[in-house]
């Protein structure tokens, strides 16, 4: 079974995860964790909202809007990220948005082409969850998330910038 780190430990991930495809209002959906694509949840939205929440998520890409599922967030129990490659950087001000903007309080996951120098500003938007590469050495990526001690900016991990915690 794959692994991801989640809330700073590897763990077995239980999740499917759907690949897009052309037709998704006719996409088979298993009984077990799966995590549809968007076009999937747009599609099937009616029959999906009847399953249990715990067993169910949503990914989407770097182009496509979270407004699309605002008014849906408290349905799912992930929301998964992909980032298509490492340079767009989309996907930080997707996880941003669900964090405060529509009040996502579930797992959000990172998946694509992220590594270890990724996950401490992941983290910073708000990310918990990361599926990396089979390539990565998950104990060697955990050092990722440490890799600085502070932070100056306020971001979703830290609400108060550095100044303001000083202060105070």
């Amino acid at each position: 079974m794959p692994k991801l780190i989640k809330d700073g430990q590897i763990i077995e991930d239980v999740w499917q995860t759907l690949p897009k495809t052309s037709m998704p209002e006719s996409q088979s959906i298993p009984q077990a964790h799966v995590i549809v694509p968007l076009s999937t949840w747009l599609a099937q939205k009616e029959a999906l909202s009847m399953r249990d929440r715990d067993s169910l998520g949503v990914w989407l890409d770097s182009d496509e809007a979270p407004e699309d599922i605002a008014d849906d967030v408290n349905r799912f129990a992930v929301i998964a990220v992909h980032f298509p490659t490492f340079a767009d950087g989309r996907g930080y001000s997707i996880g941003r948005l669900l964090r405060e903007r529509y009040g996502f309080k579930g797992a959000l996951r990172a998946m694509g082409d992220i590594f270890k120098d990724n996950l401490f500003y992941l983290k910073r938007c708000g990310f918990n969850a990361f599926a990396l590469p089979e390539t990565e050495d998950l104990q060697d990526a955990l050092k990722g998330l440490e890799t600085f001690s502070d932070a100056y900016q306020a971001a979703v991990d830290q609400p108060l910038p550095l100044f303001r915690r000083r202060a105070g």
